[in-house]
């Protein structure tokens, strides 16, 4: 048997289960096949210009910053802003989404814009989220080689492109259209909720940014909601 193989045997016995009883497989199958909902919070349930500015209110909550751009062609002088504010080298790596690849990046010209996983090396990284959540400020990122995840943890300036009108007001809308992307009873390898930048107090209670991720997390929010 497998390590697997053992936990899972150990737990069937505690409970005193098989896992093939007829009731427990079929409740099984109809949560997931249902997708029921629990109890949706009625704070992010809101006109879209109040969501996204909810949203915003959150993640400013959670230590980290926003900017509303009018279009992606914005996205590369915002960068640019981003990285002066910071005194950073004029350099990004990021992922090959569609919509980040659709960026006229060669209209900043001092920007240094390279695509693919990080390797640890990079200061600051670019990706494109698949929604955010107004609820709690979180961003949803799919993991893949247009996004790579290696992107969401290893440098410490994180910068997410989020589509205004992906801002939902809930975390069950946002798998909804996780499921409609993939099909169903389909995930990509991760979906990573991140809601402001990494931090911990697990030491004497002092509140650390960067603990085990980006120091910063910096959201550029394109279009209309």
């Amino acid at each position: 048997m497998s390590a697997r193989d053992t936990v899972l045997a150990t737990i069937r016995s505690s409970l005193g289960v098989t896992g093939s009883e007829t009731p427990r497989r079929t409740a099984i199958e109809a949560r997931l096949s249902l997708h029921p909902r629990g109890v949706v919070p009625k704070r992010g349930d809101r006109p879209a210009p109040s969501r996204m500015k909810l949203f915003q209110t959150m993640v400013e909550g959670a230590h980290g910053t926003t900017v509303e751009l009018a279009s992606p062609e914005r996205v590369p002088a915002a960068v640019a802003d981003y990285l002066r504010s910071k005194n950073l080298p004029m350099a990004v790596r990021r992922g090959s989404d569609p919509r980040l690849d659709a960026i006229p990046w060669q209209n900043e010209r001092a920007l240094g814009v390279s695509s693919g996983h990080s390797d640890g090396s990079d200061l600051v990284s670019v990706s494109h989220a698949l929604g955010a959540v107004a609820e709690t400020g979180t961003l949803v990122l799919v993991s893949g080689p247009d996004n790579p995840t290696t992107l969401n943890f290893l440098p410490d300036h994180h910068l997410v492109v989020v589509d205004a009108k992906d801002i939902a007001g809930d975390y069950e809308t946002v798998w909804d259209a996780i499921r409609a992307r993939f099909g169903a009873g389909k995930m990509p390898r991760t979906v990573n909720w991140i809601t402001g930048p990494s931090r911990s107090a697990d030491i004497e209670q002092t509140h650390l940014l960067g603990a085990h991720g980006p120091r910063s997390l910096h959201v550029l929010i394109v279009g209309e909601p």
